[in-house]
């Protein structure tokens, strides 16, 4: 069933479908995050932490110059740049603000704005969506509540902002089946949509660009004529690289995107009908919650109740009436039928769940699943498959109800489809609401930068360096080097160099072991066995010790050049002779977190200056008022120092501070 569309009627639908998109946007997000200057819920994060790091990005980006690509935060990654793409902080927005920088008021956010535009486009695109298969204004506009109450894009935009940006696929999906009603070839718009999402988030490409291939080829075959559709495609794929690259997104390597992550946030066979979002929101009033394995949380498709129980009854009423023409849709659709395929299977993934247990496991080339995990999360690729599943449930409704029943009936059913939705997921929409005020007023992912340590390195160095890992509440540390103007290679961002990053960090440390510091630079370990193999070499130029968080979750271990006279707080400890000895947390086949499995008698240090110094003349370990005596020391191993003790079981020195006597 498709209906006719006017200029007129296509512009009204826009226009109120935007509409019902603002009032749901304010009815759960308030007008707060409208206010540009309050930036409470970007550095306190809501449901996740993963704003702090899109608003980190953008703040790096601002103090940058502009240049061409844009879009490169010249102290990110430092000293190479990093686009923003890879903080996830919506390049086009970033370059539009950043060429507008020099008007806007110190503390500016652009995500609020951006969000709300997200729902404005839902609604908008959602009513020409369903305006395909119905007539009037009344029933396109009742439909597109499902679209623009739709539980994954809550889970999206409070969790990723970039991917709020759901209109995307309605929006191509609009375009399919309105070229397809006109046998038509997609026109401008949908090559715009194509080239230009790339600059809003990556993952959306594949998404619509299956749309597009199954719309060329569709077209191709009814039409006979396929030169164009291939020049279209061609040409389309071509402005969408070359939008990339003027966006910054082809800038330097993005080597840590290679890892294999394909298969682990695969979609879970009970995704449609499992309301669980993440950190355990419950988005049904009536379904029980369902297990999950691995990373399946972020392939959430909860569908809601209405939609779960008109679909499958218009479909059996249909087939009893031997009116559902799944035949003829095929036929019409085949194409359309086998991208949706496709795109399922590779949510899916090699590794196939199914509540908590893991059907199968697929064996695939490792060359495949390195390729595959470009798009690490498989169980985002689902989506356009699931915004059908809505839409099918709308039309399926629609064509169950007798063909002469009045439009007001038509209107009653479908109102009442959406009611039972909404009530059904208002859980999820309610908690979502209250996380958003909640960010306003406290901190839900407060600093761990408490110390005095922060403040007094405040304005003393132009970087900070991380030399190992990633650092504690790091997205916080981007934040504090952001907010002072500092540059960081921290690497908080979802991809980076990494041969890039090992090797400044490797000169770095040849320096730190050669005793050259640089007096602007802020040095930051992730791990204390590092930090010892350093510290001796330096102590005398800076100060060196572990700064900790007020709730002991976080530890910073630093070298700060010129604070050698710094006094400290009760969150340092510095680095003297009183500072504590611990055994390694290592763990393999044979150790467990530095104790040796077989015997649980022999402990590890990491190898460095101040463990020798400590222990080579030791006789025996003291911890907790008691004494363990030394059995053996014993230094074979590179980079180890292991010591036997007469000890029943030496876990219990686990996390524990030592002390030597000799």
């Amino acid at each position: 069933m498709t209906a006719k569309f006017s200029a007129h009627r296509k512009a009204v639908l826009f226009l109120f479908g935007g509409l019902l998109g603002i009032l749901v946007f304010l009815l759960v997000y308030g007008i707060a995050p409208l206010d540009v200057t309050n930036d409470a819920f970007c550095r306190g994060g809501y449901v996740e932490k993963d704003i702090q790091q899109h608003y980190a990005g953008w703040l790096f980006y601002r103090q940058s110059d502009i240049g061409f690509p844009f879009c490169i935060a010249q102290g990110l990654n430092y000293p190479d740049g990093l686009s923003v793409a890879y903080t996830d902080s919506i390049p086009l927005f970033a370059a539009l603000f950043r060429l507008l920088s020099p008007i806007l008021p110190d503390t500016f956010q652009y995500f609020g704005i951006f969000t709300l535009l997200c729902f404005f486009f839902q609604g908008a695109f959602g009513a020409l969506l369903t305006g395909c298969f119905s007539s009037g204004f009344l029933l396109p506009v009742l439909g597109d509540i499902l679209f623009v109450t739709s539980p994954v894009l809550f889970e999206r935009a409070f969790r990723h902002t970039a991917l709020g940006a759901q209109f995307c696929i309605l929006a191509a999906l609009y375009c399919y089946f309105d070229c397809r009603r006109r046998n038509a070839m997609p026109g401008v718009g949908l090559f715009l949509l194509n080239a230009f999402i790339i600059a809003v988030h990556p993952y959306f490409l594949p998404m619509t660009y299956a749309v597009t291939l199954a719309l060329l080829v569709e077209y191709a075959i009814s039409s006979h004529r396929f030169a164009l559709p291939a020049v279209y495609l061609f040409a389309n794929l071509a402005a969408t690289l070359g939008v990339g690259w003027a966006f910054g997104l082809f800038h330097g390597k993005a080597s840590s995107g290679s890892d294999a992550l394909y298969g682990y946030f695969g979609l879970n066979l009970n995704a449609l009908w499992n309301p669980v979002g993440v950190g355990g929101v419950q988005w049904s009033r009536l379904l029980p919650a369902q297990n999950q394995v691995g990373g399946n949380y972020d392939a959430f498709a909860y569908l809601g109740l209405g939609i779960l129980i008109v679909l499958p009854l218009s479909v059996l009423i249909l087939l009893i009436q031997r009116r559902l023409g799944l035949r003829g849709m095929l036929r019409r659709h085949f194409m359309l039928a086998v991208v949706c395929l496709i795109l399922s299977a590779f949510a899916v993934s090699n590794v196939v769940t199914a509540n908590g247990a893991t059907l199968l496991t697929i064996p695939l080339p490792a060359k495949l699943v390195s390729l595959f995990s470009i798009f690490r999360s498989s169980g985002r690729m689902f989506w356009p498959v699931y915004y059908l599943l809505i839409l099918a449930a709308f039309t399926l409704v629609l064509r169950a109800i007798p063909r002469n029943a009045n439009r007001v009936w038509l209107a009653v059913v479908l109102a009442a489809l959406c009611a039972v939705q909404v009530w059904d997921i208002s859980p999820g929409l309610i908690q979502r609401s209250d996380a958003m005020h909640q960010a306003q007023e406290t901190e839900a992912y407060p600093s761990g930068l408490g110390s005095i340590f922060w403040q007094q390195a405040q304005g003393s160095y132009r970087h900070i360096f991380s030399l190992d890992g990633l650092q504690d509440d790091a997205l916080n540390l981007a934040l504090y080097a952001a907010d002072l103007g500092m540059t960081t290679n921290d690497p908080f961002a979802a991809r980076y160099d990494a041969g890039a990053l090992a090797d400044s960090r490797s000169a770095a440390l040849e320096a730190l072991a050669s005793g050259t510091l640089d007096s602007q630079t802020l040095y930051l370990f992730h791990a204390e066995t590092e930090f010892l193999k350093y510290a001796a070499f330096v102590c005398d130029k800076a100060w060196c010790g572990e700064v900790r968080s007020e709730d002991g979750s976080c530890h910073w271990y630093v070298i700060a050049p010129g604070m050698q006279n710094f006094t400290g707080d009760f969150l340092c400890i510095p680095y003297d002779e009183n500072y504590p000895l611990r055994i390694a947390d290592y763990t393999d086949q044979l150790w467990n977190r530095g104790v040796l499995d077989s015997d649980k008698k022999t402990v590890c240090f990491a190898d460095s200056p101040f463990t020798r110094q400590r222990l080579e003349q030791a006789k025996a370990i003291c911890s907790d008022g008691n004494t363990y005596a030394i059995l053996k020391f014993d230094d074979s191993d590179p980079g180890w120092l292991m010591l036997t003790l007469d000890i029943p079981d030496a876990t219990v020195l686990w996390d524990k501070e030592l002390e030597t006597i000799s």
